[in-house]
């Protein structure tokens, strides 16, 4: 059974950064497509990146694109998300997502095979 669980939330001012880390058990995570997601209070959860199995592809959403980036060490079965020139409208709990298998760049909630409890980030302006 795969288990992720999430780090490296907290609270940051505008502009700051923060890097996120996502580690895995109970799985090789080395043929599975990573990806982060994000949910604030009262929206729908978000794709905000992904990141092919061999780490050679990434995948951001509009919204980061630039700022953030995803990236992965699939010896220690970890994923990673530095965010950079944080936004008020980053604020958000931030989940760790797998896909089994897969070689694409779709990166979908429904898609996703398992997932972290998330870690909180809020941005304070």
């Amino acid at each position: 059974q795969e288990q992720l669980a999430e780090s490296g939330g907290g609270q940051v001012q505008a502009g700051g950064s923060l890097k996120l880390s996502c580690r895995g058990s109970g799985h090789t995570f080395k043929n599975d497509a990573m990806a982060w997601f994000r949910q604030a209070l009262g929206k729908e959860r978000e794709f905000v990146a992904g990141i092919h199995w061999s780490g050679y592809s990434t995948y951001y959403a509009d919204a980061v694109k630039g700022r953030f980036t995803i990236s992965r060490d699939n010896a220690k079965n970890m994923v990673y998300l530095q965010m950079n020139s944080l936004k008020s409208e980053d604020t958000a709990t931030y989940y760790c997502a797998g896909r089994r298998y897969y070689s694409g760049g779709v990166f979908t909630v429904g898609a996703m095979n398992y997932w972290g409890k998330g870690t909180l980030v809020t941005v304070s302006s």
